[in-house]
């Protein structure tokens, strides 16, 4: 029987949580931070329309979805790719630009697709320390290694919510090698969009990748679409193994509807990030540790990992499924998506009431 390569046998599979609620419960699932919101009315309507040309295959070069995000983001629409979600970018540009005998390093807690995507490769992974579940940018520097090909950079951070100032971004592309490629991970980035921090120029200097999702703030994880800023030379290489109609018709009529749907987008944003301020504020005042977040998400961190294991199975004896964050090596913490204002008001109560019994030990 065939089997498959030796450092892909040796791999750990990238790990889904289980979202399923005990019978007779609804189920409430905050373990993937989907969108607590729905896409926008356009993005529907579009992405419906498509669908009576689903016998014909995508467009070349995702013509029109490349227009909107140009056309919204001011940038050369030549410079975007686009894919099957953010996930499929992040893979494409480990196998194009990483290999056996490279390295591939991220902070403590990124993203652990990351990881994934860098082994299977055939590349060695490796993660720098971060202070308080924010990525150090100094930790990382001294961190690099002669075999490094790739830094990774995902800001602000999953599963920690943190963020680093745009000024920290700018140093590390300044102290690395021009033969590094950094790869910029902003899945989150439109909740801290500022005109004034244009991550997308550092591409302009040939060696920066920046990527971004519709799956979040857009509310179209089901569609699958993922976009990135590469520079040219780069660009032609991905594209020898990305091709140019890996997106869906209906996701990607679906996908430039939503992004020229920019006020939509915006009180997508305002409304979670008010239900997760108030989400916040009701754990503090309980006394749980949270880091401050700039994303869809809060991360809760318990007295121990036997604390965090009673919480995740209380809430789910109730239907609330949040995600254990063992896979990242913080197993005293538990990371919940910002969904209803109901649910998280119904989530903080179990939690207080929790605490009242003296779980948290």
């Amino acid at each position: 029987m065939i089997r498959a390569r030796p450092h892909v046998a040796a791999m750990d599979a990238y790990a889904l949580p289980d979202v399923s609620a005990p019978a007779g419960k609804r189920l409430i699932s905050l373990a993937l931070n989907e969108s607590a919101l729905p896409p926008s009315p356009n993005a529907i309507a579009a992405g419906s329309k498509a669908l009576a040309s689903g016998q014909l295959y995508a467009a070349e070069g995702w013509s029109d979805l490349r227009d909107a995000i140009a056309e919204v983001h001011d940038l050369n629409r030549e410079d975007i790719l686009c894919s099957g979600g953010s996930m499929a970018l992040i893979e494409t540009t480990m196998r194009c630009f990483a290999g056996p005998g490279d390295r591939v390093l991220a902070s403590q807690y990124s993203y652990a697709f990351l990881r994934v995507a860098a082994l299977a490769a055939g590349a060695e992974y490796a993660a720098a320390p971060e202070v308080d579940f924010t990525v150090s940018i100094d930790a990382l520097l001294a961190a690099v290694q002669p075999a490094t090909r790739i830094v990774c950079l995902v800001n602000p951070g999953n599963p920690t919510g943190t963020r680093i100032p745009y000024s920290e971004i700018v140093r590390l592309r300044d102290s690395l090698d021009d033969d590094v490629l950094l790869l910029i991970d902003e899945a989150y980035g439109e909740f801290t969009d500022q005109p004034a921090e244009r991550t997308f120029e550092l591409t302009e200097r040939g060696n920066t990748v920046v990527l971004r999702t519709f799956s979040k703030v857009y509310a179209l994880a089901g569609m699958r679409v993922g976009w990135g800023i590469y520079p040219a030379a780069l660009r032609r290489e991905m594209l020898k193994l990305l091709g140019g109609n890996t997106v869906s018709v209906a996701a990607e009529a679906a996908a430039a509807a939503a992004m020229r749907d920019q006020a939509y987008m915006r009180g997508v944003c305002n409304e979670t990030s008010r239900r997760r301020q108030r989400f916040v504020a009701q754990l503090r005042d309980l006394g749980f540790d949270v880091p401050e977040s700039h994303t869809n998400f809060a991360l809760i961190r318990f007295a121990s990992a036997e604390a965090a294991g009673r919480a995740d199975r209380m809430l789910r004896a109730e239907g609330y499924v949040l995600r254990g964050m063992g896979l990242y090596a913080l197993p005293d913490c538990l990371r919940a998506t910002i969904g209803d204002a109901k649910d998280m008001d119904a989530v903080a109560g179990l939690l207080g009431d929790w605490l009242k019994e003296g779980n948290n030990t």
